[in-house]
């Protein structure tokens, strides 16, 4: 069979989603190819609200597991598909739900606070979700006499708790591409252009975080790049945000902290399997009801504290 080029690919993508009445999502890391051609691309909590918001037929969500999860829980009247079902989350897949009982049964009085990068059975065990754009402003808001269980992201919920002064059991997990960022990166990046701001994604860790002018969410660094007068931004996160960056900002140079911030199941998703979920409508993500209802109620919970 003849490979499609790009650009075919892209007009059977377009032809098919406005056959089926879909609606493409895309994650700011994912490859530029997919978010060219997606309807909204965004961080975790833009495209939460986008999939609530969705009267579409097909949800096609290009990202990871949980964010098509999370886009399953808000829309059960779409179909929603993961293009790439190999793309998962590793930092998700580190908080599973006998432990996170385990855990709740060892802090019966606590609140469980659970970052979205998790699964839906994970969520179901959860009070409140947060992303990183929300979590300060939800975890602040929480009572004070509360002591919180946050998981799974134990660089979110350390910076979290630093800012806050809240009483905080970290669970143990983390994003391997952003452990992968380092002080020494930051440091390395500054000296060859002293005059370039750092803004610092919160998953990575508080020593890289000290050195940043800004700790954003990838949709607060879009808005921070726009903003800044800055013309070179050092950028400590997932290296797949630059192409949105640096379209949006032609005027400025965005610069990697490390070229080893790649997220490999981020670039797992390609225009071929796009086109190939959306013909066939394969990969749908279902949810058993049981789960379904109470992941959705944290996630509706972190929905009506973001407004």
């Amino acid at each position: 069979m003849k490979r499609l080029t790009p650009s075919e690919l892209k007009e059977k993508i377009n032809f098919l989603k406005k056959e089926k009445n879909a609606v493409i999502l895309a994650h700011n890391y994912q490859l530029g190819e997919i978010q060219d051609i997606a309807d909204f691309v965004g961080d975790s909590l833009e495209l939460s609200f986008k999939a609530a918001e969705s009267s579409a037929d097909i949800i096609i969500f290009c990202g990871v597991t949980f964010m098509a999860e999370t886009a399953a829980l808000l829309s059960p009247d779409s179909k929603v598909l993961l293009p790439n079902m190999e793309a998962g989350c590793p930092m998700a897949d580190m908080a599973e739900t006998p432990d996170v009982s385990a855990m709740k049964e060892k802090y019966p009085d606590a609140l469980v606070v659970t970052y979205v990068n998790s699964s839906a059975a994970v969520k179901a065990l959860t009070d409140i979700c947060v992303t990183s754009a929300n979590a300060l402003k939800i975890v602040a808001s929480l009572p004070k006499d509360k002591e919180i269980l946050f998981l799974p992201d134990k660089n979110l919920g350390a910076y979290i708790q630093r800012e806050t002064g809240k009483k905080m059991i970290l669970w143990d997990g983390f994003c391997p591409t952003h452990m992968r960022i380092g002080s020494e990166d930051i440091l390395r990046r500054k000296k060859e252009d002293p005059t370039a701001v750092v803004m610092v994604h919160p998953e990575a860790p508080l020593d890289v975080i000290d050195l940043a002018d800004a700790v954003l969410s990838t949709g607060g660094m879009l808005r921070y790049a726009k903003e800044t007068d800055a013309e070179k931004i050092i950028v400590a996160t997932e290296v797949g945000i630059i192409h949105r960056l640096s379209k949006e900002n032609p005027d400025k140079q965005f610069i990697p902290v490390s070229e080893q911030a790649i997220c490999p199941t981020m670039k797992q998703t390609r225009l071929e399997d796009l086109l190939e979920s959306l013909h066939k409508e394969q990969y749908e993500i279902k949810i058993p009801e049981e789960i379904a209802e109470k992941a959705k109620a944290s996630i509706i919970k972190m929905l009506e504290a973001s407004v």
